[in-house]
């Protein structure tokens, strides 16, 4: 018996020795797996957590709220997809402009004035013959809403088919307003919009555009950035007409914004005037060639600067003034200027679309030969001919066709003017 015990307790002591061992090794299998897991989990924290430029975060970003997740998820329109666009559209543009004609590219750089109480039919004749690019619905256009939709139509059943038509008018509000009667409503003056909050005279642009668009215009010349200098009272273009928003540099140009984004709102696009400024001068340039001369608008001037601004909230184009500014360019009016577009617009301001003049029926430059009115302004950088005066429409194209034939030169300027154009008809949605 004793015997048997003993070895009985030898078999169960080599099996609980080896049980021992069993459990030693798999406590350490366990801890070595607890370490492995703690290890993975630390760097995965590490990883989530570590911001943009590789530095870690105090919270993890594991952690996002709900409404972080949201703002993520929403698609953000940047300057690059911006500029992308913009690309596009000047691809497109070159590619129509090639297919042009030089009378057909001239035509992109012409506006025909639609006057009220005109031969309709035979304005509509003259835009086909010359190509017309735009035209401005110009006049007292007093019988509402219908009545200028069906001259537009007009004009625009006489274009060759495909033609996309810039259609201008000038509505300001006050004594500038073109567009009258019903399904207009009577716009305030510049300077009483400029009591406006902002948020509201956005809201009412939003209005005075929508009444546009049902009137088949697509462009609104306006607002006047314009900033009087001298006494409102002898500032003839703008400060007797209170064509501006009566305030200082800084509050015309926010005003001038808030009237382009409820424009633009409303699907019309806007034009700013009268760079760089006519409220310097005594003289209205659309009258007399006297007092039409700035002395004292320098390129640093807080008027210019308001243009500046009024540029971030991209207005179609840019009116030129007819005015001579002695402290930027005392050899031409700035229409005519390449100092003041080129260097000062173009690239101190850094702008790179359509400018426009203002009308080349004004008594400013009465003395210049028509056939060289549209030359000059597109030798300048130019790029379209505002005309007030049905008269002047084939001389200033016939000047331009001329010029472009004879001068190699001359032809890629209107090539390039044409192609910025069509660039604009593009990113506007009037051609696809």
């Amino acid at each position: 018996m004793v015997k048997s015990f003993r070895g009985h307790s030898s078999k169960h002591a080599r099996r609980s020795a080896t049980s021992g061992w069993l459990l030693i090794l798999l406590a350490v299998i366990i801890a070595v797996a607890l370490i492995v897991s703690v290890a993975l989990g630390i760097n995965a924290v590490k990883r989530n957590t570590s911001s943009a430029d590789g530095s870690s975060q105090s919270q993890s970003a594991s952690s996002s709220t709900h409404e972080d997740i949201q703002r993520s998820a929403v698609p953000q329109v940047s300057p690059s997809s911006t500029d992308s666009s913009d690309d596009a559209d000047m691809d497109k543009a070159r590619q129509a402009v090639d297919a042009m004609s030089m009378e057909e590219r001239v035509g992109q750089l012409i506006m025909v004035p639609v006057c009220a109480g005109c031969d309709i039919a035979s304005i509509a004749s003259g835009v086909s013959s010359i190509h017309a690019g735009s035209i401005l619905v110009t006049g007292n256009w007093n019988s509402g809403v219908s009545a200028v939709r069906q001259a537009v139509e007009q004009v625009k059943a006489s274009t060759p088919q495909g033609t996309a038509l810039i259609v201008a008018t000038d509505q300001e509000g006050g004594q500038v307003q073109h567009l009258r009667g019903n399904g207009f409503s009577t716009m305030p003056s510049a300077v009483e919009q400029g009591a406006l909050d902002t948020s509201i005279l956005r809201a009412q642009a939003t209005q005075w555009g929508s009444e546009l668009v049902q009137a088949g215009i697509t462009t609104d010349l306006a607002p006047v950035v314009d900033t009087v200098t001298v006494q409102r009272n002898t500032n003839a273009p703008i400060g007797a007409l209170s064509r501006d928003f009566g305030l200082d540099a800084a509050g015309n140009a926010t005003h001038a914004q808030a009237f382009m984004d409820g424009m633009h709102d409303a699907g019309v696009s806007t034009v700013i005037k009268h760079y760089p400024g006519l409220g310097g001068v005594t003289g209205n340039t659309d009258f007399t060639t006297q007092g039409i001369v700035d002395t004292t608008t320098s390129p640093d001037s807080p008027q210019i600067a308001a243009f500046e601004q009024a540029l971030q909230s991209q207005p179609s184009m840019v009116m030129m003034s007819l005015a001579t500014y002695t402290l930027l360019d005392a050899n031409a009016p700035a229409a005519f200027s390449p100092t003041i577009i080129g260097q000062l617009l173009r690239t101190k301001a850094d702008y790179s679309g359509v400018v426009i003049s203002d009308s080349l029926s004004a008594a400013a430059v009465s003395g210049i030969d028509s056939t060289q009115l549209g030359v000059r302004l597109v030798e300048a950088g130019g790029d379209i001919a505002c005309i007030g005066e049905y008269s002047l429409v084939a001389p200033i194209a016939d000047g331009l066709n001329q010029r472009a034939s004879q001068d190699s030169d001359f032809a890629q300027l209107v090539t390039q003017a044409a192609t910025r154009v069509m660039a604009l008809k593009y990113r506007m949605g009037l051609v696809s």
